[in-house]
């Protein structure tokens, strides 16, 4: 299980990529929704691993520039006092400017290499001074191939130069340029036309200089040679693989969703790629599921059309391995909805520990429509095929498409249900599966509606050590929903948290504080935090506990003193100035910004002690 303190850095700074390609730029209800946003994609950008080589030093040093920003929003986020609107301005402005450069950047990370060969040249024709000398010469080599006189003025040695510099040599990677560019082509339309074609035609260049085809990548998919005599004939383009352009004969999904021959993205994959061809997304497994629905369609079209799909050898074959194993899976998934008990019970078992071991059989089962029975069987008057049906279910969510497709149905109101009144393992479980479904905004409104959070405290309250961790880290994540928030004080959730604190054997300080830090943003919150002796507490962790609880506890009491002093001066007479000093000189980062910033704070209202 993550940790809540890892999942307060993943869930605070989380941006959704749909989001990334909108170009409207609304202003958050206040500041901190506007710092969690500039902060997240700071964090974005800094998971780049690496970009395009023309483009490399430049892309590292504007992610250095901005990660150097991060403490300044730290410190945004955090103060309390009123920012003028003309900060506030500043704020969504440079929102503004973050978002172009993480979509320029994004470009440069995995985007076509083609495009941002354009974009230089067009930087260099603004430019009054190019230093770069190795800059100067790709642009005079781009000069002379973007040439559109005819084909000799392409210079064959300036065409190979390019391809080597651009890594634009292999099949392979002309391959992956090519739906690059057709991604490019899409979002212009009908916009710099012109431009576009220059890039379709170095593409070409390129192409013929690797041995391919010269057909442009803003054309129609090539006609495979089958159909050369057939000319009537036209090949949906959802039949045709997005690498080689050729109808599927053995369509397969990759973890994206997306679907590609099974061939073509077996080679993809022994190339030592790790991302999705047409999104460019990093895969989290590279497990391949046959697209029987597709596949069928595929088969029905051909016979209709009197088309002949290529002969090749694939998995699919009913006596091969792989097919005899989907096979079982099939089989398993319709005994979910079987009327007797024991062959309920032993199917969703199976899926339990398939799901739990083996990535590729988590996208299998969902392909394969066994999620709306797992859900089904969440209600079954049966306590071991509840708690079976529940943790595969959780095993299912870890794969983030699947989120999605188990909230679709209706599975959390059954979850809650087993939480509430399930056997010891079923509630742990239906906790995990919370913690896990509320990565997605919209469950954390659902859970919190749905009246998820009370049974949540109680497990935290009276589960086992597993189980008052999953409730822990299910909370945690939920109070990122401000409405969640006050539900979770009024159903009694400080009592419990103070009580772990006293029990340090249980290893979860960090995690405690870190949710007494989100619950202390709230009025309520700090209401009912602010007692006397849980400040002592926060100065004796201060004093004996880890770094990170040094640097928690800081940044609660922080919180609870900007808004009442009293609390400032009760940790005061509990000895937390020499604490805050040591803190403020040795302590983490954040621990030593949040220590000084209480200095400063005590400086103000007169109350540092001489």
């Amino acid at each position: 299980m993550v940790s809540a303190g890892e999942k307060a850095i993943e869930q605070g700074f989380k941006m959704d990529e749909e989001n990334d390609q909108s170009n409207q730029i609304t202003t958050p209800i206040d500041k901190r929704d506007l710092v969690y946003e500039l902060t997240g994609i700071i964090h974005i950008i800094s998971s780049y691993a690496e970009f395009r080589r023309t483009q490399r030093k430049e892309s590292r040093n504007l992610v250095r520039r901005m990660k150097l920003l991060l403490p300044l929003l730290e410190e945004i986020r955090d103060f309390e006092g009123k920012i003028p609107e003309s900060g506030v301005q500043c704020l969504v402005k440079m929102k503004k400017a973050f978002h172009s450069a993480k979509k320029l950047l994004k470009t440069c990370h995995c985007g076509s290499k083609l495009y941002l060969v354009e974009l230089m040249i067009i930087q260099f024709k603004r430019s009054k001074k190019r230093i770069d000398t190795q800059d100067m010469e790709l642009a005079m080599d781009l000069m002379v191939s973007l040439s559109t006189e005819n084909d000799r003025n392409a210079d064959s040695a300036s065409i190979e130069r390019l391809a080597k510099k651009l890594e634009l040599h292999t099949v392979e990677d002309l391959k992956a340029e090519m739906i690059s560019v057709k991604e490019v082509i899409k979002e212009r339309r009908s916009h710099n036309a012109e431009n576009t074609q220059r890039i379709v035609d170095l593409l070409d260049k390129l192409k013929k200089l690797a041995g391919m085809e010269e057909t442009g990548p803003c054309d129609e998919p090539v006609m495979p040679k089958a159909l050369e005599k057939s000319t009537s004939i036209a090949i949906p383009n959802e039949f045709l693989c997005p690498i080689t352009l050729q109808i599927m004969a053995d369509p397969v999904i990759i973890s994206t969703g997306q679907t590609y021959e099974r061939e073509s993205i077996q080679q993809w994959l022994d190339s030592n790629h790790h991302t999705c061809p047409k999104t460019g997304e990093t895969l989290t497994h590279l497990s391949l599921a046959p697209n029987f629905a597709l596949r069928n369609l595929i088969e029905e079209w051909c016979l209709k059309n009197n088309f002949q799909l290529p002969a090749k050898e694939t998995p699919m074959n009913p006596e091969s391995p792989s097919a005899g194993s989907d096979e079982k899976l099939l089989s398993l998934i319709k005994d979910l909805s079987f009327s007797h008990l024991e062959v309920q019970r032993k199917a969703v078992t199976k899926i339990r520990m398939l799901s739990k071991e083996n990535p590729e059989k988590r996208t299998l089962i969902a392909n394969y429509g066994g999620i709306p029975p797992l859900v089904l069987l969440l209600s079954y008057p049966d306590s071991k095929i509840q708690e079976h049906a529940v943790t595969a279910l959780l095993n299912l969510s870890i794969d983030e498409s699947n989120k999605k497709l188990i909230s679709r149905e209706n599975a959390i109101p059954e979850i809650i249900e087993i939480l509430q009144n399930g056997s010891v393992g079923a509630k742990e479980n239906s906790a995990a599966a919370l913690f896990s479904l509320s990565m997605l905004d919209e469950n954390k409104v659902a859970i919190g509606s749905l009246n998820g959070i009370p049974p949540l405290i109680d497990l935290l309250k009276n589960g086992t050590i597993r189980g008052r961790k999953d409730a822990i880290t299910a909370l945690f994540n939920l109070c990122f929903n401000h409405a969640n928030k006050s539900i979770a004080i009024q159903a009694g959730i400080v009592a419990p948290l103070l009580q772990l604190l006293e029990e340090k054997h249980l290893d979860m300080v960090d995690e405690t504080l870190s949710i007494l830090l989100i619950l202390a943003t709230h009025p309520e919150g700090r209401q009912v935090i602010g007692k006397l002796s849980f400040i002592e507490t926060l100065v004796n962790l201060m004093k004996d506990g880890t770094p990170k609880n040094k640097e928690c506890s800081v940044a609660v009491l922080f919180e609870l003193s900007t808004y009442n002093s009293n609390l400032m001066l009760a940790a005061l007479q509990y000895g937390v100035y020499e604490y805050l000093v040591e803190i403020g000189k040795e302590g983490t980062d954040r621990g030593q910004r949040k220590a000084k910033s209480i200095l400063q704070l005590m400086t103000k209202t007169e109350q540092i002690p001489y």
